[in-house]
Order: C-alpha cells, then sequence, then structure tokens
C-alpha cells in the first residue's frame, strides 16, 4: 500500500502514507531514520473535518462460490440498527482494481452516508486485484457471469442484516462498473431498485481489443463470448427499475456509441427515455422541456435517463461538470431511496 519513491542523487525518499487516516508524505534519509521531513500534512483538510460527522468504516471477509472476499461497509455514525437503511453497492471501474482498502475514503457517497443514512457496500468480487491469481483470472471467459453473481450474492447475504431495507437497494458503476450496474438490474429477479452508470460499456465489440480478447480470445473465434456478454440483448421488455446512464460525448476510453447503441435499441424497442444534457432535458423528439437542476416529476417517466456531458471526457475535466455529475448522482438516489413505492408508482401511471 505504501510505495516508497527514492530521490534521484540523494539517499532520501519520499514515503506517501495514504490512509487509514488524513493523508500525509514525508521524507525520509536512509542515513538517519531516526527523524523525517514533512512535506504534505493536509492540515487544512483535517481541520474541515473536526467539524464533520464522517462514516464508520467496517472491513471483512464474505465466503461466496467458495471464495473468501473482501467486503467494506460505510456505515452512518449513529446508526440505529432497528431501523432499516437503504443501499448502495459500488462497483470497481476496472476488473483489477482494489476497493477495499485502508486508504482514505472520501467521495460522493460519503455524502450520502452522513447525510441520508445510507449503507454504502464495496466488494472485491472475483476478477479484483490483489487477491491472488486465483481470483484474479477467474474471469477469464467468464466476463458478466461470475462478477455478475459475485456482486449478487453479496447483496442477499447483506438483505439479511435487520438494518438493510431490502426494498431501496441501488448500484453504481463506472465503465465496467456501469457495465456490472446495468446488468445487475436487468438480471432476473433483481434485487435493485435502480442503477446508475457512467461512460457504461453496452458491447464490448466497441471496447478497445487489448481488453477485450484478454477476456473473452479473439472475435473471430469466440464470437459467442461477445455475445453473451453484450448488454443489448438482454434489454427487450419494460422494467419498473429505473437506470441513469451518464455519459461525456468525448469519452476517448468508452465511446459514446455505447449510450448510443442503447437509445437506438430503446428507439427500435419502443422502451421510453429522456435525454438530458446538463442545464435542460430533451425528449425523444429532441425538444427542449425547460431547464432543471435536480429530477423533477417529468424525468421519473421512463425506463432510462440519458445524461450527456458534450465535449467532456472520460474523466470530466470542468469544475461545473463534475458538480452537476455529483449534484445528479445524489438527487437520482435519494428519489430512487425515498420510502413508499417511489419509482415504480411513478413509472406505472
Amino acid at each position: 500500500m505504501y510505495s516508497p519513491k527514492p530521490l534521484c542523487g540523494s539517499d532520501e525518499y519520499v514515503y506517501p502514507i495514504p490512509g487509514p487516516g488524513i493523508p500525509s508524505t514525508t521524507v525520509h534519509q536512509l542515513s538517519d531514520m531516526t527523524g523525517n521531513i514533512s512535506v504534505e500534512s493536509n492540515v487544512v483538510l483535517a481541520e474541515a473535518l473536526q467539524c464533520r460527522t464522517l462514516p464508520k468504516r467496517n472491513r471483512g471477509i464474505v465466503h461466496i462460490n467458495h471464495f473468501a472476499l473482501h467486503m467494506e461497509l460505510s456505515l452512518p455514525a449513529a446508526l440505529d440498527e432497528k431501523i432499516p437503511h437503504p443501499l448502495l453497492l459500488i462497483l470497481n471501474s476496472a476488473p483489477v482494481e482494489q476497493l477495499v482498502s485502508d486508504r482514505f475514503l472520501l467521495d460522493w457517497d460519503s455524502v450520502l452516508v452522513s447525510s441520508d443514512n445510507v449503507v454504502v457496500a464495496r466488494l472485491d468480487g472475483r476478477g479484483s486485484g490483489f487477491q491472488g491469481q486465483r481470483v484474479l483470472h477467474e474471469l477469464h471467459q467468464r466476463l458478466g457471469a461470475v462478477d455478475v453473481q459475485d456482486q449478487i450474492a453479496a447483496v442477499e447475504y447483506l438483505l439479511q442484516l435487520p438494518y438493510i431495507d431490502r426494498n431501496r437497494v441501488g448500484v453504481y458503476g463506472k465503465a465496467y462498473g456501469g457495465f456490472l450496474s446495468t446488468a445487475l438490474l436487468l438480471s432476473n429477479q433483481s434485487p435493485f431498485r435502480c442503477a446508475a452508470s457512467v461512460s457504461p460499456v453496452i458491447n464490448w465489440r466497441l471496447y478497445g481489443s487489448f481488453f477485450t480478447e484478454r477476456y473473452f480470445g479473439f472475435p473471430a473465434k469466440e464470437e459467442s463470448q461477445h455475445q453473451i456478454a453484450s448488454l443489448l440483448s438482454n434489454i427487450t421488455t419494460p422494467n419498473h427499475n429505473m437506470l441513469l446512464i451518464l455519459h461525456p460525448t468525448a469519452d476517448a476510453t468508452v465511446h459514446f456509441q455505447h449510450s448510443a447503441e442503447l437509445v437506438k435499441l430503446m428507439s427500435s424497442a419502443n422502451l421510453n427515455y429522456t435525454l438530458q444534457e446538463p442545464g435542460y432535458v430533451r425528449n425523444q423528439g429532441g425538444q427542449a422541456t425547460g431547464s432543471t437542476s435536480s429530477f423533477c416529476g417529468g424525468l421519473l417517466l421512463g425506463l432510462s435517463l440519458l445524461w450527456i456531458f458534450p465535449d467532456e471526457g472520460h474523466v470530466i475535466a470542468s469544475d461545473a461538470g463534475r458538480r452537476y455529475m455529483v449534484s445528479s448522482l445524489m438527487s437520482f438516489f435519494r428519489k430512487c431511496f425515498e420510502e413508499g413505492e417511489g419509482f415504480p408508482a411513478q413509472l406505472k401511471n
């Protein structure tokens, strides 16, 4: 976790400490290990967090499909186990990543935990990194299968806890995680009420061959593997779950064509969707329907919401774009986690 970096031409090295407390960076000298120089202590951040209520982070091992996998729960500081809480599952953006670690973590979902009493879960399932070669290579020619199974098994385990509300479960992912979150929402007897996907991979044939051939094999020989993992073949009939897709138009990692293919399929299948750009909403006819900065009733009358970010890349560069994306995600999940019928009731009307 800690990766000291030597300084060229000297016996000193930089020692970053990413957690679990406030991140800091020090410089050490090999000839004198008794002292160090503090380069960055993040005093401003530490002072700002003194008057904030931070989530509690509990880490443990869950046994799923004969694998011991790492899971982390972010819990409200004053958790009442007698009251059911909404559950939000956060997914990896790439198979080899590691979500559960001792690194300091403070993101948009931390606001939902502290302000809205949402329980946030992270699971390093099969295919994730730093859990050994056996776990890492489980995805070979089974991407979209075993990883989906692990996440569903983890949610089913969490739904047995007395403080989890089984009727208010959401999932979020980006890129590969966006593929997984959409697949989880569309799975048979899905426990999820809603899903948010940022730059999701909809069709693996449109993704980089350096990645797809590693997991699926060559398309000419393993065409069936590419077809099975495609989300397009799984979107056929309307359901009462809610899907939010956010996609920058200049994304060079997951091209906008992925979401465009999804819109094309929904149009041909006569499935309802809403297309939104930051600041205003467009309906299927392409007409602007007014300014909006949060969810209103008119936005919830379709299977899918597609929000585009013009001229932004895979990582949104502008401050305004990042703020809008974060506020959109929080508004979406707050609406999803409302008590009562929520999204399904509005979709039925």
